[in-house]
């Protein structure tokens, strides 16, 4: 029995060592629009594409740190839906950025994986088949 209904990834909240740096990462690698308001002031700063995207937040420096390599409770990654073409855009504004990335066949799904500058990975995915027939259930 289903008593909502979620719409979409709003957003996931991330801590960063330089939060301008890492937003105008976003900005410039991904494309995200940085949207602030006053009443947030400073923190966080929202990157989104659409009504989807990252809250940025500054680390706390004197934290323990976490092994990055860990596969413990953490966040793994997070992802943005893209269309194919649009997908394919991507590759290639990466490869002109010089942005290292990795592919992944996930059979339904295409895959691009990357690091942003505090190691978090960043997933741009494309279905690759038909969206009525894999999506029948909603």
């Amino acid at each position: 029995m289903t008593v909502f209904s979620i719409n979409f990834l709003d957003h996931v909240a991330i801590r960063v060592k330089d939060v301008k740096a890492s937003a105008n990462w976003y900005e410039k690698v991904l494309g995200l629009r940085k949207y602030e308001k006053d009443a947030w002031t400073p923190f966080p700063i929202l990157m989104l594409s659409g009504k989807s995207g990252i809250a940025l937040f500054p680390a706390i420096a004197d934290d323990p740190v976490l092994d990055q390599a860990s596969k413990n409770v953490k966040i793994d990654h997070f992802a943005f839906n893209v269309d194919n073409a649009n997908f394919n855009k991507a590759k290639r504004h990466f490869i002109e950025l010089g942005v290292n990335f990795e592919s992944q066949d996930h059979q339904y799904f295409q895959s691009i994986y990357i690091k942003d500058p505090d190691g978090h990975t960043v997933e741009l995915t494309t279905l690759m088949v038909d969206e009525e027939s894999f999506y029948k259930w909603v």
